[in-house]
């Protein structure tokens, strides 16, 4: 029998083979060798040349946030620049576009842009005096709000703190007009919520830019109501009972931390309802930290000041870490994967001890449970991932030197916190199973660029120093990461690897990236996307 799909003529990334010849019947690859392969081409087989670049299996990402991402394209795009001047421009530019906004709302500014990380409402009310402005930073992890939202927030000097997260204030405790962590919610809760027309139109633009990106299954790391954003589970739900939604997806039910295990039978019954064509919920995000750039993920030893003397503050674990062993043992009983957000060597010290009570509890059961971001890891805890079944979830494209690395992190981290930081190498050597993510829209979703910083430890194009070059990861590693490494984590057996009965999940890149130095991996790109044999996205 003829192939509908036959590619020819190429490199095809494989698992312990070569190979330059793929067929595919349906949505299935029927076939994987040489020319031998050619002889299923009939009259009507689809033939694509390769003409030498590689064909590998579709990328897939473990940490997304596509449905928000999306939204944020529609809004006040601040991405792509740390120019403060040119922030200034963009706002002004969309709230004189947008005289029927009632919020200006959007985000993408850099913490490096601003003295401190803390941008003031000042600059704001000088741009938009009239109307609330609400713009999250590129990590998600704070905001930046003109004077009007804070006022209608009603915060003022004698405004506590909440217990998860900083109001940062001017010298007489007025709020400055930068919210941190939890402080967020003060004025987010405020916010006009997206409508499902918004946020449908959002993740449809967000499954354009992945599949050009060769991305074709993810996992979506909050499906529930965060930071201002509405829960994007229906609007998932809806694009796959449409047909719409050509990508896998599973999304990560959010944990609300302000609860415990009284959540957990609404847990079952979102997962159960929340399953349709190519999308399901069987994970459930639990955020056990913040970040190193506004002291709030959870160390092991404390920050340091500007003075390099350490201070009272080893940031904030969001889940008691005692209560976290029972809820996670709940968990993994009923099946749900844990995707922990664990960016402190504290916090993935407690997320490593909740998987090991489930362990201990239930025995090993396939659910999976994977710590996203790893940017500080106690080597003690290097070699429990393996131990544990507990999948690592980099984002790589962070592990570079970087004005926010070099001026708002190691100062603030000390040495040896500093060394240990993203240590790809040390959890690939101990025998971790890697997954690969990118935390979009905090980070550009473009895998070939985290793939480039995994192997270089610095960005395409940069001149500055290799960050902890002995975390270097090797090419075929680093793409394995994002393919069969994140189609493990998803759930997604069938996909992942090119071989004969898997779904025909596949991305031909415009080059083959071994023929060329690793300096030069970021300049590769995607020529096609196929889901299921069928072509979602070709390069114009």
């Amino acid at each position: 029998m003829s192939a509908d799909l036959v590619f020819t003529g190429g490199q095809v990334f494989t698992p312990g083979g070569t190979a330059s010849a793929v067929a595919v019947e349906g949505e299935l690859i029927s076939a994987v060798g040489h020319d031998e392969v050619r002889a299923l081409i009939g009259p009507k087989t689809e033939v694509v040349d390769l003409a030498g670049r590689l064909l590998l299996p579709g990328f897939q990402d473990a940490h997304v946030h596509a449905v928000f991402g999306g939204v944020e394209l529609g809004e006040c795009d601040l991405t792509g620049t740390t120019d403060p001047a040119e922030y200034q421009r963009r706002i002004r530019r969309y709230a004189e576009a947008h005289p029927e906004r009632e919020w200006i709302t959007g985000g993408g500014w850099s913490m490096e842009s601003f003295p401190g990380g803390t941008p003031t409402r000042q600059l704001l009310d000088a741009l938009v005096p009239d109307r609330p402005v609400y713009l999250v930073n590129r990590d998600h992890h704070g905001a930046w709000a003109n004077t009007r939202a804070l006022e209608l927030a009603g915060l003022t000097a004698d405004s506590p703190d909440p217990a998860d997260g900083r109001i940062e204030r001017e010298a007489d405790g007025t709020p400055s007009g930068t919210l941190q962590e939890g402080a967020t919610v003060l004025v987010a809760r405020l916010v006009p919520p997206s409508t499902p027309e918004q946020r449908l139109a959002g993740l449809l633009r967000a499954q354009r830019l992945l599949h050009s990106l060769g991305i074709t299954g993810w996992q979506d790391a909050i499906l529930g109501e965060f930071n201002g954003q509405a829960d994007p589970s229906d609007t998932y739900l809806a694009a796959a009972e449409a047909g719409t939604l050509t990508a896998r997806v599973n999304g990560a039910l959010w944990w609300d931390r302000s609860r415990g295990a009284e959540q957990i039978p609404e847990l079952v019954e979102r997962r159960a309802r929340l399953r349709a064509g190519r999308f399901r919920a069987d994970s459930v995000k639990i955020m056990q930290d913040g970040i190193t750039e506004n002291f709030t993920a959870a160390m092991t030893s404390p920050y340091l000041d500007s003075c390099g003397c350490a201070t009272a503050n080893s940031g904030l674990s969001f889940v008691d870490p005692q209560a976290l062993l029972g809820y996670v043992t709940a968990l993994d009983a009923l099946d749900f994967q844990v995707h922990f957000h664990a960016l402190g060597d504290r916090a993935v010290r407690e997320a490593l001890d909740a998987v090991e009570a489930a362990r201990r509890a239930n025995g090993w059961r396939d659910t999976r449970h994977h710590l996203a971001h790893l940017q500080v890891v106690h080597p003690q805890d290097v070699p429990r991932f393996r131990a544990l079944g507990a999948v690592a979830n980099i984002q790589p494209l962070w592990a570079a030197h970087e004005p926010q690395m070099d001026e708002l992190t190691i100062p603030f981290l000390g040495g040896d916190s500093a060394s240990w930081q993203y240590p790809f190498g040390d959890l690939l050597r101990a025998g971790a199973t890697l997954a690969c993510g990118s935390d979009w829209p905090v980070s550009s979703p473009d895998p070939l660029q985290g793939i480039h910083v995994a192997v270089n430890r610095r960005g395409h194009g940069e001149e500055r120093p290799v960050f902890l070059p002995g975390q270097r990861l090797d090419l075929a590693t680093a793409l394995t990461a994002y393919t069969a490494g994140s189609a493990h984590v998803n759930h997604h057996d069938r996909t992942g690897t090119i071989r004969v009965g898997a779904l025909a999940d596949l991305a031909v890149l415009d080059r083959d990236p071994f023929a060329g130095p690793p300096e030069q991996i970021g300049a590769t790109g995607v020529a096609r996307t196929y889901v299921g044999g069928e072509q979602v996205w070709a390069a114009p």
